[in-house]
């Protein structure tokens, strides 16, 4: 079996990818992929991981958790989606410790030796770090960025070093990555590969994202070329999309309310300079994939 972990981050997906997968639940159940809903696992898992921390799970323990998530047989079940964004820790301790999602590769060696009989894959969203601390700022009880950071130094974060401590704890662990940013021209290719689909797989939703986005009138012109031209191919569809973006894009949606007091809003702009770097940092890291447009 596939465990597919979608583990956020914080402030990018907000759910939209389990909902997705949902509304596709019966076509996906058809080719042996599970998709069970939230309150079958999270609070499981998150009860799991704290509990056994760096233990070793019972030979039994994967059955058990197994007969408690899914709602179909296990023995037809090639794969599974558990999507859980608090898995690393929840919002407000997400730098508890001064460091970004501390316990996220431990948590992760600890699942995956939980599922150890399985293929556990990791798949997340990527945020821009100012953006991200700003977002989760605001999405927190903390006032300050300084209570945010735990001491933390806001200018030395980074995703990569994050994805290689995961890599260094679990370097067998397929990872797949994207930018927050990106998501609404990756959208329809992100379910597909979460779901584990063809390229080419009709899916509910596909263009959800990217519709948010889009005026009304450039969602009817783009659905209507689609229509007519149905031999389009990804590559094409993802140009097209940039096109109709560039004309049709409605301007409120693609700008994010971050205010913040000026001093920690000048700290966190500076941090945005070196996110292009870091991507590609992350994408020569070994057994990372980084889905671009």
């Amino acid at each position: 079996m596939r465990v597919i972990l979608h583990c956020g981050v914080h402030c990018t997906d907000e759910d939209r990818l389990l909902k997705c997968l949902l509304r596709n639940a019966d076509m996906l159940r058809a080719e042996g992929t599970a998709v069970p809903g939230p309150d079958r696992y999270r609070t499981l898992l998150s009860e799991i991981v704290n509990a056994l921390d760096s233990g070793t799970p019972e030979p039994a323990a994967r059955d058990v958790v197994l007969d408690a998530i899914l709602d179909m047989p296990a023995d037809s079940t090639h794969r599974v989606v558990l999507s859980h964004p608090d898995l690393f820790s929840v919002r407000r301790i997400a730098l508890a410790g001064g460091q970004l999602y501390r316990k996220a590769e431990s948590r992760l060696a600890m699942l995956q030796r939980l599922f150890a009989e399985d293929e556990v894959e990791l798949v997340l969203a990527l945020r821009d770090m100012g953006s991200f601390l700003a977002a989760l700022l605001i999405a927190t009880p903390e006032e300050h960025l300084d209570q945010l950071l735990h001491g933390a130094d806001a200018a030395t974060l980074r995703w990569s070093d994050l994805i290689a401590r995961i890599r260094d704890a679990v370097p067998d662990m397929p990872i797949t990555v994207w930018c927050n940013e990106d998501t609404p021209l990756l959208w329809g290719q992100i379910v597909r590969e979460v779901a584990g689909l063809e390229p080419d797989r009709k899916i509910v939703g596909a263009f959800d994202v990217f519709g948010d986005i889009v005026a009304d009138e450039g969602m009817r012109r783009f659905r209507a070329f689609l229509k007519d031209n149905p031999g389009v191919t990804e590559i094409q569809k993802r140009r097209l999309m940039a096109a109709f973006l560039e004309k049709y894009a409605i301007a409120d949606a693609l700008e994010e309310d971050l205010d913040l007091p000026g001093p920690d809003a000048a700290r966190l702009d500076a941090l945005s300079a070196g996110y292009d770097a870091d991507l590609a940092r992350i994408a020569a890291i070994p057994g990372v994939r980084v889905l671009v447009p």
